[in-house]
């Protein structure tokens, strides 16, 4: 079967591999849609996981697909069942395409240790199998927000709306959140950010952001000087420039929760931290409960965070959309080979 690796810096192949087989605690899903990720960019770029190795490495983890196999000692699940992915080792291994030796980019997907019951999730048989892939960076969302724990009076705001930012935003409506500001430089992201719920959008390229904020989310008061009145913020942009930005900003007791990778060192100003009394907390992964986000996936619609749809065998047209964050949303590769089609985001 073919499957995307990376073999170098900007070096993904379609690599001709072995099908799996499940050992008696494992399954094998023929994968049906799988998301490319913003961790799939940074680890093409670098050639690897931290860089190149001597082994090629697969990628690909946000996924569902069908049970295809299952080992002799595999307990609740069946061949036909309909699962998304928790693509989390229950072992301390690397995640599923992050570093460990299987990727869903490909036709099939060998998981192992599905006896744990953490890793493959059954669905609905009414939700579409691309729209349960979207589970995954969703979870990555919802975790970002519970770092902040919010109330549905609060105020947000998150930077980013790539798909990280855009999975906060449905997981801070799906936590009765009203008042949203989404900032980013793509009006398409921005308008996607709309359609699930954002209150407002601002374009960091075009306005004062931190003007505006204050504006839209209110005032409060630090020192005798005006700061935002948000109360909590989701950094999911991987530009250093937020995270001094809301250090610089913030009201006292305020929330950051840092989601986007920042592969450098970032300078913190602690004076400011300790005068705002400002909590800043990591998010990475998922939260304890995956089904959450399947909850969510099952009762509000997300669809529009997916733009575009490649077959598996145009892997590198569909790396190259995910790249350009001026036309794409969430970008899904179909091992089905299904023709391309642009699933049209409002703009």
């Amino acid at each position: 079967m073919l499957q995307a690796r990376i073999h170098g810096p900007d070096d993904v192949r379609l690599d001709e591999v072995p099908e799996p087989e499940p050992g008696p605690r494992d399954a094998v899903v023929r994968v049906s849609a799988c998301g490319i990720c913003g961790s799939d960019l940074g680890y093409v770029r670098l050639g690897g996981l931290v860089g190149p190795t001597d082994q090629p490495m697969p990628i690909g983890h946000e996924l569902a697909g069908v049970v295809e196999s299952i080992g002799n000692e595999v307990e609740g699940l069946a061949v036909g069942d309909r699962v998304a992915l928790d693509p989390s080792d229950p072992t301390g291994g690397p995640i599923i395409g992050n570093g460990s030796d299987e990727g869903g980019f490909a036709p099939q997907l060998l998981v192992r240790e599905v006896s744990s019951g953490r890793r493959l999730h059954r669905l609905p048989e009414s939700m579409p199998l691309e729209i349960a892939a979207l589970a995954e960076p969703l979870g990555v969302g919802i975790n970002a927000v519970d770092k902040v724990a919010i109330e549905p009076h609060e105020k947000a705001v998150v930077f980013g709306a790539g798909p990280i930012g855009l999975a906060s935003v449905a997981a801070l409506r799906a936590r009765g959140v009203e008042d949203i500001i989404a900032v980013d430089l793509s009006a398409r992201r921005l308008a996607i950010a709309r359609s699930l719920g954002a209150r407002a959008t601002l374009d960091a390229g075009k306005e004062d952001v931190w003007s505006r904020i204050r504006e839209l989310q209110g005032e409060a008061e630090l020192m005798r000087m005006p700061v935002p009145a948000t109360d909590a913020y989701i950094e999911a942009s991987g530009a250093p420039s937020v995270i001094e930005g809301v250090i610089g900003h913030a009201r006292r007791g305020a929330r950051l929760s840092v989601v986007a990778v920042h592969r450098a060192p970032v300078e913190v100003n602690f004076l400011l931290v300790l005068i705002r009394e400002l909590q800043i907390t990591g998010a990475i992964e998922y939260p304890e409960d995956f089904g959450r986000g399947l909850e969510i996936l099952e009762r509000d619609d997300l669809s529009p965070m997916i733009t575009h749809r490649f077959p598996l065998e145009r892997f590198d047209e569909a790396l190259s959309t995910a790249q350009d964050p001026s036309v794409s949303g969430k970008v899904i590769v179909e091992m089905a080979g299904q023709e391309a089609k642009d699933a049209g985001a409002p703009v």
